[in-house]
């Protein structure tokens, strides 16, 4: 079954959409019961045992029991239930650490390290801002560049230095200054731009493409992607939860 926060959340349409495509229930955590260390789902002919949870909740959110007290978006007991191996998480708890976007400066060393390859794609320059020389340049230099905290998504904690207004900038340098693990810096990016139709016209706007890779006994990458789209003139956060959107993404073969 697929676990998502409920139909307030900015990517609720899209659970849904991935629940109908594999034949798989939707359910929120209101659903799910533990008993002995077995989930179950409540069902109007009984409970019905759970054996397999994809989850769209931020780890905090999964178990009140064991992380934040005052989650209502998961089931109680669900961490011991997993512990105990009588469930299965498709994305399992702490695999958000690859979502660190610390991760980036590091991306060039790691394929290197465990592939012993060279990267064929370039990295974008990302600046780790706990280290003194390279904060010191951001600083100087805000106003260029996009900052990020490493453990936010959703274009949730990010500045983009040339939209930005001075008291925005002077309120980020207190933040890195405060706490500089908890940011990355990067150029800004003039991402592509595709026509929409807004209110009644066509008008360009900011998109970039997230392709998906299948990880398994072979590697494939999946023929097409989201495209998603920044709707707000000008703006480069394309995040759905910041109002963006998405479109219809085409493949096209010789």
């Amino acid at each position: 079954m697929l676990l998502t926060p409920g139909v307030y959340n900015s990517a609720y349409f899209e659970h849904t959409y991935l629940a109908r495509q594999m034949g798989i229930e939707l359910v929120e955590g209101r659903d799910l019961v533990v008993h002995n260390n077995i989930v179950y789902m409540r069902t109007t002919a009984g409970l019905r045992r759970v054996d397999v949870i994809y989850r769209r909740i931020d780890d905090d959110f999964v178990d009140p029991l064991a992380f934040r007290p005052d989650s209502i978006l998961g089931s109680a007991g669900l961490l011991n239930a997993y512990r105990a191996g009588n469930v299965a998480l498709a994305n399992a708890i702490g695999t958000g650490v690859a979502d660190d976007k610390a991760l980036y400066a590091y991306v060039p060393a790691i394929i290197r390290y465990y592939l012993g390859e060279e990267p064929i794609i370039g990295n974008v320059e990302t600046y780790l801002l706990e280290d003194a020389h390279q904060r010191a340049y951001v600083l100087d230099n805000i106003e260029k560049l996009v900052i990020k905290a490493v453990g936010e998504s959703g274009g949730y904690g990010m500045l983009i230095g040339p939209h930005s207004t001075q008291p925005q900038r002077d309120e980020f340098k207190r933040a890195v200054l405060a706490n500089p693990r908890n940011y990355i810096a990067q150029p800004t990016l003039s991402l592509s731009r595709a026509p929409c139709f807004i209110d009644g016209a066509v008008e360009p706007r900011h998109v970039d493409l997230r392709p998906y890779i299948l990880y398994g006994e072979d590697i494939q990458i999946v023929p097409g992607g989201l495209t998603r789209v920044a709707l707000r003139r000008g703006s480069l956060v394309v995040n759905s939860s910041q109002g963006g959107g998405s479109k219809d993404t085409w493949v096209l073969y010789d």
